[in-house]
């Protein structure tokens, strides 16, 4: 506490030795002056520490929010890249299947084309058989 009493004094002794004007100022003002400067410096220099310590803080929390923030963007593109990479292995089972079924359709339409010809054989058939039934029982008669 009674630090900061001695720190508030010259402060104000700073301050109101600013505001006066240098013309004004007497040879005795001037070595108080000149005395308590050594003082004001030391004083400016700490709150400089404490300034650079604040801003060196601010800054190390700045890089750390800074960092987090980076980890969970490779985090996130890391299960990006997971979700696209199962999505081609299923892009290609699809297509496997796709091709599979292509194959099926094409093995379907031959063996349809053969059903036709097998169907269309066995009508002549049958009208030759009619036929032969109808020379055989004209025949017989």
């Amino acid at each position: 506490m009674g630090m900061s009493l001695v720190f508030s004094a010259k402060k104000r002794f700073a301050f109101s030795s600013l505001l006066t004007p240098f013309a004004c100022r007497s040879s005795a003002t001037s070595g108080k002056m000149a005395a308590t400067a050594a003082g004001s410096v030391a004083d400016v220099q700490a709150r400089f520490g404490h300034s650079v310590k604040g801003l060196l803080t601010e800054k190390v929390t700045s890089c750390g929010t800074d960092v987090i923030a980076l980890t969970k963007q490779v985090l996130k593109g890391s299960r990006s890249a997971e979700f696209l990479g199962q999505a081609a292995r299923n892009m290609v089972m699809q297509e496997d299947a796709i091709l599979h079924s292509e194959d099926s359709l094409r093995k379907m339409a031959i063996i349809t084309t053969h059903l036709q010809y097998q169907q269309e054989a066995i009508q002549k058939n049958v009208e030759q058989s009619s036929n032969l039934r109808d020379q055989l029982s004209h025949l017989l008669k």
